[in-house]
């Protein structure tokens, strides 16, 4: 009898994997990305390929537009099953790995070249974080270059300060980081930016130009500051335990696609940055060239404002110290020598 209950049981460990695997596994995805926009037509071809990789076990619904919310809203949405999957900007995903700040540093970098290198040296440590959180990265992303677009003429910090700034409801972190830093944030909704422009609730806005085009806002804007102040990250993520319920067999082939959905995104993003500039540019948007002394103070106060996110501990510092050191392309700092207790 205890031989033929062993027998059994081992047989229905075996069979466990089979049926735990047997059905399909549904994933719902948000996004504030609209429909049409770069950002929801990889998604959307990910989904596709996520359908015809798994044979129809893998099933993912895109929830564009920000139906289900703001980006912090569906980051909860996932954390109690409502959703599981968004695909989010920095500001969200600093939220969940305050470290993925380090990537979206001001005037860190000012080429993709660089940025790649800085992303490259901090995505392991941050998909480990991301991990330990209860999320799975899928990819990493770009929204574009943040730069500084204004109602009327500005070029320095100076000239930004008078103007009433906007800021994303949902990034209290920088809202008080502009504080610190002497200027007038404004927190707001992303989708009331636009009035807020026409109404004169604020003066002015950092986004990347594709955003600005998309919108319009650039119409009551009509003044860009050539700097690239920061990149603006994004990724997509999932739910480990969602994650986990999706036949192990699969996995590395989704991953794969999701990889390369990323760099597909990438390559779209950065080609339209320039694009929307010129576009924006034909309809009047006038550019705001620095001259090499206005661009140090710009500097300056990246630094500056670098120290501020140190001294409030929004990013921990250990991810400071290595994008500064990537993005710098100094080496890494050496171990020191095991000790021995060999007689001298």
């Amino acid at each position: 009898m205890n031989a033929l209950m062993r027998a059994t049981a081992f047989a229905m460990v075996l069979m466990f994997p089979l049926s735990a695997y047997s059905q399909n596994v549904d994933i719902r995805l948000g996004t504030i990305a609209a429909e049409g926009t770069p950002w929801h037509d990889v998604l959307n071809r990910m989904k596709q390929d996520w359908n015809k990789a798994s044979n129809g076990k893998v099933v993912v619904r895109i929830f564009p537009g920000g139906t289900i919310g703001g980006e912090n809203e569906m980051v909860d949405a996932v954390r109690i099953g409502q959703i599981q999957a968004v695909g989010v900007s920095g500001v969200a995903l600093s939220r969940i790995v305050p470290g993925v700040g380090a990537l979206q540093l001001p005037m860190l970098v000012d080429s993709y070249d660089d940025l790649d290198r800085v992303r490259s040296a901090l995505e392991p440590r941050l998909e480990e974080a991301m991990a330990k959180e209860g999320f799975i990265v899928l990819n990493f992303s770009e929204v574009g270059w943040v730069q500084f677009f204004t109602k009327e003429k500005a070029k320095t910090p100076a000239d930004l300060k008078k103007l009433k700034l906007f800021i994303n409801a949902d990034d209290s972190d920088s809202e008080k980081l502009y504080l610190d830093l002497g200027f007038r944030p404004v927190p707001l909704a992303a989708t009331d930016l636009l009035t807020s422009l026409k109404t004169g609730l604020i003066d002015a806005f950092d986004v990347p130009p594709l955003l600005a085009l998309g919108n319009q806002s650039f119409g009551v804007a009509k003044h860009m500051i050539d700097l690239r102040w920061a990149p603006l990250i994004g990724a997509t993520i999932i739910d480990r335990k969602a994650w986990e319920k999706i036949d192990p067999s699969l996995r590395p082939e989704l991953l794969r696609i999701a990889r390369a959905s990323g760099r597909d995104l990438r390559a779209k993003i950065r080609a339209s940055g320039d694009e929307a500039i010129a576009a924006m540019t034909k309809n009047g948007l006038i550019v705001e060239t620095l001259t090499p002394a206005e661009t140090d103070q710009w500097r300056a106060m990246a630094k500056t404002a670098i120290e501020k996110m140190r001294e409030r501990r929004l990013i921990p510092a250990e991810y400071i110290d290595e994008a500064l050191r990537v993005a710098r392309g100094e080496a890494p700092p050496s171990k020191a020598a095991p000790a021995t207790n060999r007689p001298r």
